[in-house]
Parts: C-alpha cells; sequence; structure tokens
C-alpha cells in the first residue's frame, strides 16, 4: 500500500530538451575528440617552448659592457641608447640555420625606426666576413661583430637566435628562438610603457 509521500505515478517528468534536437553523430564526436586533443598538444607545445625559452635566455652580467663598436668601428652605446626607449638586443650567427629566418625580421623592425635594433653577429667571421655577408642578405641593421664569442658568452648565450630588451641600462626581458615581429613589437612597446 503506497504511503502519502509516495508518487503512485512512475512516469518520468520530461527533461527541457526539444525533441528536434540532433543527437551528434560519431563522426562528429571524432571530430571534436581530435580538436581537444590538438588543442591540448598546442597547448602544451606553447606551454614548453615558453620554459625552454625562459630557461635558455641570456642573462645579463653583473657588470655588462654596453659600450661597443660595430664591426664598421662606429661606437655604440646601448646604455645611452636606452635612456629614452627600449634597445632589442639580437645574438645571432651567420652559420645559424633558424637565423635566416629571423634576421629579416629583425632587419625590417629596425627598419621602422620605432625602436633601436643593435645585432650581436656571433662567430661569423672577420670584419671584411661579416660585412659581405651582411651586403648579400640585404641585411642593413646595425651589427657588431663578436667574432670570438666572448659577449654571447659574458650574457651566458646558449642558442641563437636570442633576444634581449635593455631599457634604462636594465634588461627587462629575454627570449630565444623564432619571435614574430609583432611579439617583439608588443614586448618592446609593454617594456616602455612600464618604464
Amino acid at each position: 500500500m503506497p504511503t502519502p509521500d509516495t508518487p503512485t505515478d512512475k512516469r518520468i517528468a520530461p527533461d527541457n530538451t526539444t525533441d528536434n534536437a540532433p543527437a551528434s553523430t560519431p563522426r562528429q564526436r571524432s571530430l571534436w575528440q581530435r580538436l581537444r586533443g590538438w588543442g591540448f598538444t598546442l597547448l602544451l607545445f606553447a606551454v614548453l617552448y615558453s620554459v625552454l625559452s625562459w630557461w635558455r635566455q641570456p642573462v645579463m652580467p653583473a657588470n655588462p659592457n654596453l659600450q661597443l663598436q660595430d664591426y664598421q668601428g662606429h661606437e655604440i652605446d646601448i646604455a645611452a641608447l636606452s635612456t629614452d626607449t627600449p634597445v632589442l638586443v639580437y645574438f645571432w650567427g651567420s652559420w645559424c640555420s633558424v637565423c635566416h629566418i629571423t634576421s629579416p625580421t629583425i632587419n625590417n623592425l629596425s627598419a621602422t625606426g620605432a625602436y633601436p635594433v643593435v645585432t650581436v653577429a656571433i662567430k661569423s667571421g672577420d670584419k671584411q666576413t661579416l660585412g659581405q655577408y651582411l651586403q648579400t642578405e640585404n641585411l642593413s641593421f646595425t651589427t657588431i661583430n663578436d667574432s670570438d664569442g666572448r659577449i654571447f658568452a659574458d650574457w651566458q648565450g646558449q642558442v641563437t637566435p636570442s633576444y634581449v630588451i635593455i631599457n634604462d641600462g636594465k634588461m627587462t626581458q629575454g627570449l630565444t628562438g623564432i619571435q614574430p615581429a609583432w611579439s617583439l613589437r608588443l614586448r618592446l612597446w609593454l617594456s616602455d610603457l612600464l618604464h
């Protein structure tokens, strides 16, 4: 005998879904699972790439030499350049395959004149060899010849290409690997904004 609290009608209450909603097909579920898998893989790659870039970034020496000469003998004072606006320092080598991709981007960024760009060519030959390489590759950015790699070693550089943003004589950011122009512009702008 049913109690007053026990419903005698065993009908299930209708849910709030519409009867016209199509059920997902196995193909749709499979596509969704693949997209989630790719998204997770891309996220994992981005995190690992960021951690590796941070770990391998150059480290500013305690007493850095920021007054150098370019390969043509012109004085370059990075500390003085960085008092008004951040300076991008780009470490690269003529022998570096990735630098063949990144150097034109840095050259274009330098040509805009929005921010000073100083590059350091690591173990890329003597002044004449470096000059010929720059001319052949159509690179016109300011270049310091680090023919023996001492400058890069002072910065504890591990990989090329590497980038350092210097603002008011101090390193604000360090990066490695392929960096798109928009990312470098954004980082320079933020460094300028937070100065």
